[in-house]
């Protein structure tokens, strides 16, 4: 006999969006201006009752928020996390900043902990490690380009949407070239190539489904990746112990590690009530990452005294082909959880599509008639290929793109904190549903914008990147994020007062 929580999740998981959808005479409320257009059409009809989410922009009514299965909100952040992308940034502090085991896993923990203070729930509650916007999806029932609306206006969050979606397509470029050298690592007679599309095949169709399949993948994606790094340090772990030794690490190596670190959890902002806009709003993500990310360090410094990791990792940086030979000892059942490995990028990559959907239809707003699994597709048409032509040059890619992206992230971040807890006093009535998509009601956005671009007279003398360093940043290091959070943040407050006094707004 079918248990009580049983039946309350399938009904939970299952009606959401039909019940959004179709319980309406109107169904333009997933697709705006579409009453007669391709809501009506018979396919789209089958599409959405196969359990296909067509809702894109558009908030969630809060009597429309009925979604209390909070734990899959947990599951979806490990997942996503939890994979060879974690593992193979942590190889970055010995293999390009040249640190060695110990000051790898000390930036990797503190700089993981500074840089998740920006999307965590609050400073009261911060060890509990869950997403800060991940709470105001369910007070919204926004997803997380709609809410910045509100800071950013409806024209000026097009410029953030667009830096989201060079980030977000990064990551999957990234994600396909892990996933694709792992999996080409068990055959020699796949190529990189085939193991990319492979990867990428499965994550769209993930991502094309939407909310219900993608929030039951990341539930289960998440135990072989487990089982296999277990398996992993169980036949290699004492090869950990004999590590390269490394040089003192100067204030400037760390710091440039650190930006990276911060990169990768960073612009998680941007993203996070993407996946959190169906739930009611009556309401651990860093530690495997660390752990994974220290592993990644651990394992890349030992390959050079293990002929068979040596071997795998190669000369252009295999991390895939790494991990098989972790794995080798256990012989066939070792190229099985190799491939589950790889495999474990398709649940990062899945999510990452999904909040390109939303992005791609902020950025451009007539999209927003366009059914969000069209733009699933495009996305994966644009990462595809160029994760086929940068699969030789995974470090370079990695580094300066992590490194990059902090930057935009730290800014945005701090624009929206202020906008919400100092302008709005964190009161969620004050974004209202009737104005989301109304320019003329909607802040200008140039308070906004120009606190982010003036923020970056000081971030650019603070980078230190491989193609420019400017005069701090080379004596200290890569302090262009930690400078970008509170510099946007204080510019923020009296340009926004500015703004209101001239735009005469009111909350």
């Amino acid at each position: 006999m079918m248990s009580d929580n049983h039946l309350h999740e399938k009904n939970s998981v299952t009606d959401i969006e039909k019940d959004s959808a179709l319980a309406r005479d109107d169904l333009s409320v997933i697709i705006p201006g579409d009453k007669h257009g391709w809501l009506s059409h018979p396919l789209a009809k089958s599409l959405l009752s196969w359990g296909v989410e067509e809702r894109g922009t558009v908030p969630v009514p809060e009597e429309e928020r009925m979604d209390t299965q909070y734990y899959k909100i947990f599951f979806v952040w490990f997942s996503m996390n939890f994979n060879i992308l974690s593992f193979s940034s942590g190889t970055l502090g010995p293999i390009v900043f040249g640190l060695g085991l110990r000051d790898s896993c000390l930036v990797i923990l503190f700089f993981n902990i500074l840089a998740c203070a920006l999307p965590c729930v609050s400073v009261r509650r911060y060890l509990t490690l869950l997403f800060r916007r991940n709470t105001w999806g369910p007070r919204t029932g926004m997803r997380q380009m709609i809410q910045s609306r509100y800071s950013f206006g409806y024209f000026g969050i097009i410029i953030p949407a667009i830096l989201n979606l060079i980030g977000l397509c990064g990551f999957n470029i990234l994600n396909g070239i892990l996933g694709g050298q792992a999996l080409a690592s068990v055959s020699s007679s796949m190529s990189w190539d085939v193991g990319i599309v492979i990867i990428f095949v499965i994550a769209l169709l993930i991502s094309f489904m939407g909310y219900r399949v993608l929030n039951w993948y990341e539930r289960v994606s998440w135990f072989p990746v487990l089982v296999a790094f277990l398996v992993a340090l169980g036949v290699g772990g004492k090869n950990l112990y004999n590590v390269q030794p490394a040089e003192p690490a100067s204030a400037a190596t760390i710091l440039s590690f650190a930006s990276v670190v911060a990169g990768f959890v960073i612009t998680y902002s941007a993203m996070a009530s993407d996946f959190t806009m169906y739930y009611s709003p009556t309401l651990s993500l860093i530690v495997l990452q660390v752990l994974l990310q220290c592993l990644g360090a651990a394992a890349v410094l030992a390959a050079p005294n293990v002929p068979s990791w040596n071997e795998g990792y190669g000369t252009e940086g295999n991390v895939g082909g790494l991990l098989e030979a972790m794995l080798s000892p256990v012989g066939n059942f070792g190229k099985f959880l190799t491939v589950l490995l790889s495999l474990s990028v398709t649940g990062n990559i899945a999510c990452t599509l999904y909040s390109i959907c939303f992005n791609f239809q902020v950025m451009i707003p007539a999209m927003s008639k366009v059914p969000r699994y069209v733009f699933s597709i495009v996305g994966t048409v644009i990462a595809l290929p160029l994760s086929i032509v940068g699969a030789h040059k995974f470090y370079t890619a990695l580094t300066n793109f992590l490194s990059l992206i902090g930057y935009w992230a730290s800014a945005y971040g701090a624009v929206l904190l202020v906008e919400h807890h100092y302008f709005r006093k964190g009161d969620f009535s004050t974004y209202n549903h009737a104005i989301w998509n109304v320019p003329g009601r909607l802040p200008w956005g140039a308070a906004a914008i120009t606190a982010c671009i003036l923020s970056f007279a000081l971030i650019i003398p603070c980078m230190d990147q491989v193609w420019y360093k400017g005069p701090i940043g080379a004596t200290s290091g890569d302090v262009g994020f930690e400078v970008a959070f509170p510099l946007a943040g204080i510019l923020y407050v009296p340009l926004r007062k500015l703004e209101l006094k001239y735009q005469n707004t009111r909350y």
